[in-house]
């Protein structure tokens, strides 16, 4: 999957629009001068306005797409073209604006 690399402080948020942010970023690479975030960290979502009740607010997000041929730490990071779903929505994390200057494959 190419796209440019996301870092923390990334603009990321769930379908709802509530922000998400990585519980553990790579200090290893930096992006911008933010630590870049690697693929199996889970990451939390903070004040999801759930829009019904019938529809849970997203709670945390994992993502199961990243960079296919660039790894640190022996993991895969994560890239703006990449798939994350939430919990317990099932929806997806939403990359709205991101460091410019680094992509990976």
């Amino acid at each position: 999957m190419a796209g440019l690399l996301v870092q923390q402080g990334a603009t990321v948020l769930c379908t709802h629009g509530a922000p998400a942010m990585p519980t553990a970023p790579n200090p290893r690479v930096l992006l911008s001068g933010a630590p870049a975030c690697n693929l199996p960290v889970p990451w939390v979502v903070t004040g999801c306005p759930a829009p019904s009740a019938s529809m849970p607010p997203c709670i945390s997000a994992t993502w199961t797409l990243g960079t296919l041929r660039v790894t640190s730490l022996g993991q895969p990071l994560v890239v703006q073209s990449g798939m994350a779903i939430c919990a317990p929505s099932g929806l997806p994390l939403m990359v709205v604006l991101t460091q410019p200057r680094v992509s990976a494959t």
